[in-house]
């Protein structure tokens, strides 16, 4: 959420910065408006408050003849001042609901654009593997191998849905494990979380504002399955406060993700790139203001050197505004190439993710900091970045494969495998 002192003070910029995002820039005026008709009204109350004080404290000395008149003004005043709180009560609902409509704006190195196809490509690193064959799809070899099976997640789950199976497995348990030992060697602190939030945490996150259809909702319980870990690590600290040299506090975390891909009818439909389950190893961190942007490009450049451990080819994507989600401030991807795809041509393929989401989660959950250099107590900056999820799994079938149909695992994997070097069917050599 925005700061409204920030909206009353730059309305024109936030109307630009919004509708970059692609968001109505109308929001600000009706903002402004309620919040004018707000601010008179808690002026009214404070008024009618401060008067009904001194008339109680007259009461108190008034003689027999002026207490009746006393106590009729007592009365009518209390019925406009219940009238009035009832009124304000309906103002601040619909003001908490429509600047809650407002994202957060996009930092100024966010290039703009309408959607993914206006990102920009800011690098190319790696040598994309050459075959003397035509490489195969990720779910081509993964179905013969018998790690991966779509077709009996179908008949127990539906459709997006998948089985890790033997090395595939493995392999999932081998990336996390590699992730969290280099990452807490940074001095990340692992954490597992729940997969449950409530309501509201999961509102301060910025993820049912315009982003409802995604989530999974369970009602009886008003209970929400998180699509990430960012979700319930940022609401974790909700209301409370750090000081400074607690910051920042960074996080590396493993939980199941959940999404309904509702917007992605027909995209992906085969294998398991694009799933309504998945496992992901995220970091998350708080920072102060003026690190956030260092933060940002820490985040990053840890999940280059996880690609480059694996010896995946990649390039780095600075996100468009237009593609930016509501929370987001500046937002960089990274796209393995897996060449296997498009019969054989190769694609690059999202398996990354970095955020900055300055102070927009923070504001809504009250995380603050003492701000040494004013005395004051400010809001945190919230930033996050995927170390793995299952997405380079396959990035590793399609780039390690063989002329024979097996996979070659990635030497920094090997200790985590149990001495499997390479995938063959029903082998463990």
């Amino acid at each position: 959420m925005l700061d409204i002192k920030f909206i009353r003070e730059n309305p024109d910029k936030v109307k630009e910065g919004i509708s970059k995002k692609g968001a109505d820039s109308s929001l600000v005026a009706q903002v402004l408006d309620l919040d004018k008709k707000r601010r008179e009204l808690i002026q009214q109350i404070d008024t009618l408050r401060a008067k009904k004080n001194i008339a109680e404290e007259k009461l108190i000395q008034a003689s027999a003849e002026t207490k009746k008149e006393i106590l009729d003004v007592l009365k009518k005043a209390k019925i406009v001042l219940a009238d009035k709180e009832t009124e304000l009560t309906e103002i601040e609902r619909e003001f908490k609901h429509l600047m809650s409509l407002i994202p957060n704006l996009p930092l100024p190195s966010v290039p703009f654009g309408h959607d993914e196809k206006d990102n920009v490509v800011l690098k190319e690193v790696g040598k994309k593997p050459k075959f003397n064959f035509k490489p195969l799809h990720y779910l081509t070899l993964a179905e013969k191998l018998d790690i991966i099976d779509v077709k009996r997640a179908a008949k127990t789950s539906g459709s997006r849905f998948g089985f890790l199976k033997r090395e595939g497995a493995l392999l999932e348990m081998a990336l996390m494990k590699f992730a969290f030992d280099k990452l807490t060697k940074k001095g990340f602190v692992p954490i597992i979380p729940p997969v449950m939030l409530k309501s509201e945490p999961m509102w301060a996150m910025g993820y049912l504002d315009r982003g409802a259809d995604e989530v999974y909702h369970l009602p009886k319980d008003d209970l929400y399955l998180i699509g990430t870990s960012e979700q319930i690590i940022g609401a974790m600290h909700a209301d409370e406060s750090f000081e400074a040299s607690e910051l920042p506090k960074r996080y590396i975390s493993f939980s199941t993700c959940f999404r309904r891909e509702a917007g992605s009818y027909g995209k992906d439909t085969k294998g398991i790139l694009r799933v309504h389950q998945f496992d992901k190893a995220e970091m998350f961190i708080f920072s102060t203001p003026e690190n956030a942007q260092k933060e940002h490009e820490l985040l990053l450049s840890l999940e280059e050197e996880l690609m480059k451990s694996l010896g995946l080819s990649y390039r780095v994507i600075n996100i468009c505004s237009g593609d930016l989600g509501d929370p987001a401030a500046q937002k960089y991807d990274i796209e393995a190439w897996l060449p296997g795809q498009n019969e054989g041509q190769g694609q690059y393929r999202e398996t990354h993710s970095t955020s900055n989401c300055t102070d927009y989660q923070a504001r809504r959950l009250n995380i603050k900091y003492k701000n040494e250099k004013t005395n004051t107590w400010d809001f945190v900056y919230t930033l996050n970045g995927t170390a793995f999820s299952q997405r380079p799994i396959l990035a590793i079938i399609e780039n390690y494969q063989t002329k024979e149909g097996f996979i070659r695992i990635p030497k920094v994997l090997l200790p985590y495998m149990g001495g499997i070097k390479i995938i063959k069917r029903n082998s463990s050599s």
